[in-house]
């Protein structure tokens, strides 16, 4: 499906566990929407409490309740230790270690923790999830440092460090500053907790929200990432004269994978009136795979983002902690594994990989474009004067570095596994690894697609710029309002830069959706081939 990028009127965003869409994430995490719990997920909260509650009143043994952690597991705790117990589990695992992950980050990893917490399946008091609660609403924000997560038992070191902040311990960001969350607590009208109850700190940093928190806001990013990667080609199909037979319709109906489809449609949209492309036999009989094959590769990855969205929204909406707390009439705490990274670790490694794929292309559009051996019949390098002026060389050589550094990005997390606790947690997911390398691979398919861009407007207008397509007009237009044509060198970096924030405030996307009346599609389903 599509996705708005932006544009959200300010709401309250009400959780249960349940319903819990990327579109409302987003709305919280980067818009600062506010949220409040259901009575209905209220009333769950308090039944899972009082289950809880008796357990420990009347010393039963169970994981994590009343007995240690991981390889501690046969430790069994009394009573009087219970509560010492959660606070020791948040200040021993907060070992995270590294640069503190983004505000935005942070808030969607809180955000996906109260709602994993409504669903009433965890038995943390309400006064306890009230306090993240209003964390999240006045802007307090925990300093999470990126690593230290093996993905299993869920993020232990980035939720312990989130859990600090509730204690009034560790630090945190209000309003720009970072400070002792004390202080911060304090600024924000919040009073710590002062203490955990049995079971709290289990359910509060046993889950796998900090993989999900920074996978979901990239695969976000991405869907409209895709967007621009689809109108760069139509800029670069005109500025190489390309051929659109290769986009008919019915090429794609009889291998109907809804990506390649998409992606072919959104071509012969935008470039629907363009005296810049052509016809296969009018200049040549074909193009290079770059041109002819891109609705293949584009609709692969965007075929892989629409699984990747699914498995995303499912794990929004899930219990990840242990044990997992079942009410009703055949009541029982059941110790699991729902903690365990491995469905979104693969996701994650998956994600990383299509838009390290989405780059690779972009490069080798690029480069067809600065090799006169290859641009038929541009300038080398893009540029008059070659010689005196070196052009575009080493913006290619730039996005040939990023390339690289996303294959080695790109390498799968989830392969690996190393045991921990005494070996009790003998198999980990690394599904946090495999999150962040897919939003640095985003970070830098992002720049490559901005310098394919740079190239194609210059590429156009070497051409001899001629009537554009419909859409692919406009987004031209965007990028010549910041960039002018370079007549001779000049400081490319500060271009490449205007190009990228062109792409992140999604200029590109809007101007071209409104030129061509619809949205651009990523991943809608398509019609069968029988009516052929």
């Amino acid at each position: 499906k599509n996705i708005k990028y932006g544009g959200f009127n300010m709401s309250i965003i009400k959780l249960n566990g349940y319903d819990l869409s990327l579109e409302d994430l987003i709305k919280v995490c980067r818009y600062g929407h506010k949220v409040e719990l259901t009575e209905k997920a209220i009333e769950r909260i308090k039944t899972a409490r009082a289950i809880v509650d008796d357990l420990v009143e009347n010393e039963k043994v169970s994981y994590g309740i009343t007995t240690g952690f991981g390889k501690f597991s046969d430790v069994v705790i009394s009573k009087k230790d219970t509560r010492q117990l959660q606070i020791n589990l948040i200040r021993s695992h907060a070992c995270g270690v590294g640069d503190p992950l983004s505000e935005e980050i942070v808030r969607a990893m809180m955000l996906l923790r109260i709602n994993a917490l409504s669903k009433g399946y965890s038995g943390v008091r309400l006064e306890t999830l009230q306090v993240l609660i209003d964390m999240l609403n006045k802007g307090v924000h925990p300093i999470v440092p990126e690593k230290g997560s093996l993905g299993s038992s869920g993020d232990l070191a980035p939720l312990s460090h989130m859990v600090l902040t509730m204690l009034g311990e560790g630090e945190a960001i209000y309003k720009g500053e970072r400070m002792d969350s004390k202080d911060a607590m304090e600024k924000a009208g919040i009073k710590p907790l002062e203490y955990l109850s049995s079971k709290e700190g289990l359910s509060l940093n046993n889950g796998t929200q900090c993989m999900t928190a920074v996978g979901a806001i990239t695969v976000y990013d991405a869907i409209n990432l895709m967007k621009t990667a689809d109108i760069a080609l139509g800029l670069t199909m005109e500025g190489l004269n390309g051929i659109t037979c290769a986009m008919d319709e019915r090429v794609h109906l009889v291998r109907p994978h809804k990506g390649q489809f998409n992606t072919a449609k959104n071509m012969l949209e935008m470039l629907d009136g363009s005296e810049m492309t052509t016809e296969q036999g009018e200049l040549r009989v074909q193009d290079s795979y770059t041109l002819r094959c891109s609705p293949q590769v584009h609709g692969g990855c965007k075929d892989a983002l629409d699984y990747v969205v699914k498995k995303i929204e499912i794990e929004m909406n899930s219990v990840t902690d242990n044990p997992i707390i079942f009410p009703g009439e055949n009541q029982k705490i059941i110790s699991g594994g729902n903690f365990h990274g491995e469905p979104m670790a693969l996701a994650f490694d998956f994600l990383g990989i299509a838009l390290s794929e989405i780059a690779n292309i972009s490069e080798r559009r690029l480069e067809k474009m600065v090799n006169p051996a290859l641009s038929h019949g541009l300038p080398a390098f893009l540029v008059n004067e070659g010689g005196v002026n070196s052009g575009f060389m080493i913006v290619q050589y730039s996005a040939a570095s990023l390339v690289s550094e996303n294959k080695v990005l790109a390498h799968p997390a989830s392969v690996d596994s190393i045991p921990s606790s005494a070996n009790q947690e003998d198999h980990v997911s690394m599904g946090t690894i495999a999150s962040r390398h897919a939003r640095d691979i985003l970070d830098n398919a992002r720049k490559v697609l901005a310098m394919e861009i740079l190239a194609s407007a210059q590429a156009i207008d070497l051409r001899g710029k001629k009537k554009l397509g419909k859409g692919t007009e406009e987004a031209y237009k965007v990028i010549r309002e910041r960039t002018p044509f370079v007549d001779k060198d000049r400081i490319m970096y500060k271009d490449i830069n205007i190009c990228e924030d062109i792409i992140k405030e999604n200029l590109l996307v809007e101007a071209v959706e409104k030129a061509i009346g619809k949205e651009l599609l990523v991943s809608e389903e398509i019609v069968s081939d029988l009516e052929l």
